[in-house]
């Protein structure tokens, strides 16, 4: 009854958060945590310390790469691509929102590219829904596939304290995983959505739309785009330095050998990102003009401070609950678990969906999973799950995609669960989880 209580308490906390939005996901979880340390008499848990500092280095080196200017570089060569094979919008754009957040570490870069891939599908007579849904669903997958991203390095710092016994589960072996499985969903996507829809010839809704010369103008409007901007050799000089710094850590984690050893064992990859991504945002203020002030007002930063609120808030609270009635959960779930491993995937997906934060799901779930006996190997495996939040359209991401497109076709239906996004995430998400088993199975992990 008591466990039954306290799980209650952590829900109601996480719906209420979410419905806040902002910081208050987080700060939620101090009220969870008072009254189950006061009223519920729970001993308190960690915080994930090193999780949060992680977060902390990450987010600051691509908030100064923002600040920098040097991410309308990769920017501009993102829309080089898809102007040069307009007719292929609908699966490039996909594949390029999730490559500039697996290089960013954020979806957030999303936000610049939804209108020029708008005008790209409209001056093409592209049903607009096709890319510009895709591409909003892809840009947050990319989020697990990124090896600077909050939900990976949270990731990976957890799964290097997995329980002795246990396969010691790498860095770059968890992104030899979440990579692959990540692109092969991302194609499935593309693959739907270049036939989801009316083409927009044969659509009686947008020709009735179009048939007021008004809402014609409106529609097609004038051209967005970063071609013929003049980028300055600082923004080149920053983004190859952020890239340079990826670059580095990617070979870290490849070679153990590389790191310095202290006592025996070599330097951690979790100290290791820290380490790079604080030098590379550094570098970048050395070498650029970046006005180091604006660094921590832009989007980049604002965001990543709300994630390191709400994993400290939420895996504090989770992680108090659920030390306190481990034999009790192990007893009701661990068998479960391990003869239908899918079932913690469905959890997943559905925290991910509360939380609104793959980093936040992750740090709620995972602690959790390894402490009952879940194998890291499945953990990875459906590492994709932690991105739920398509599931109804209140994503920012998703909702600038419905805005940016003046057609009308990526849209919200009248039962709210039937929107543009719904297909694209379950065939996306569900593409990358099997793609995922089936990697981790090849590689022994499973």
């Amino acid at each position: 009854m008591m466990l039954t209580l306290e799980l209650l308490l952590i829900l109601a906390c996480l719906f209420y958060g979410a419905r806040k939005g902002g910081v208050a996901l987080g700060l939620l979880g101090g009220i969870g945590i008072v009254l189950l340390v006061f009223v519920f008499h729970v001993p308190p848990g960690k915080p994930p310390v090193d999780v949060m500092l992680t977060i902390v280095a990450v987010v600051a080196a691509s908030a100064t790469l923002q600040t920098s200017g040097g991410l309308e570089v990769l920017l501009l060569l993102a829309e080089k691509v898809l102007r040069r094979n307009p007719k292929y919008v609908s699966i490039l754009a996909p594949f390029v929102t999730c490559f500039l957040t697996m290089l960013c570490g954020t979806g957030h870069v999303v936000y610049t590219m939804l209108p020029i891939i708008y005008d790209i599908a409209i001056k093409n007579g592209i049903r607009p829904e096709r890319p510009m849904a895709a591409s909003s669903i892809c840009a947050q997958m990319g989020i697990i596939a990124s090896p600077v991203s909050v939900a990976v390095v949270s990731l990976a710092a957890f799964l290097a304290k997995a329980p002795a016994g246990a396969p010691v589960i790498g860095f770059v072996t968890l992104l030899s995983i979440t990579i692959p499985s990540t692109l092969v969903g991302v194609l499935m996507i593309g693959i739907f959505s270049w036939f989801r829809g009316k083409d927009l010839d044969q659509d009686e809704d947008f020709q009735k739309l179009i048939s007021d010369p008004e809402n014609r103008k409106f529609v097609y409007g004038e051209s967005v785009t970063l071609l013929g901007k003049t980028l300055e050799r600082s923004q080149w000089l920053a983004m190859w330095i952020f890239v340079a710094a990826i670059a580095v850590v990617a070979v870290l984690g490849a070679f153990e050998a590389l790191r310095p050893q202290f006592d025996g064992k070599p330097l951690s990859m979790v100290l290791t990102i820290q380490m790079f991504m604080m030098m590379a945002g550094a570098l970048i203020i050395i070498f650029t003009r970046t006005n180091a002030a604006a660094i921590g007002k832009s989007e980049v930063f604002r965001a990543g401070m709300i994630a390191v609120v709400a994993v400290f808030g939420v895996a504090w609270m989770a992680d108090s609950v659920f030390d306190a009635n481990l034999p009790v959960i192990k007893a009701g779930l661990t068998d479960l678990v391990k003869t239908q491993p899918w079932t913690y995937a469905v959890a997943l997906l559905i925290v991910s969906k509360f939380v609104n934060s793959q980093a936040a799901a992750i740090s709620a779930m995972v602690p959790v999973a390894l402490s009952i006996g879940v194998p890291p190997g499945y953990i990875v495996a459906f590492a994709a799950a932690c991105y739920g939040y398509y599931i109804l359209p209140t994503y920012p991401s998703d909702l600038a995609a419905i805005q940016f497109d003046r057609s009308g076709t990526t849209h919200i239906g009248k039962y709210l669960i039937n929107h543009s996004f719904i297909v694209p995430g379950l065939i996306g998400v569900g593409t990358s989880c099997v793609i995922g088993y089936l990697l981790a199975t090849a590689r022994g992990l499973v």
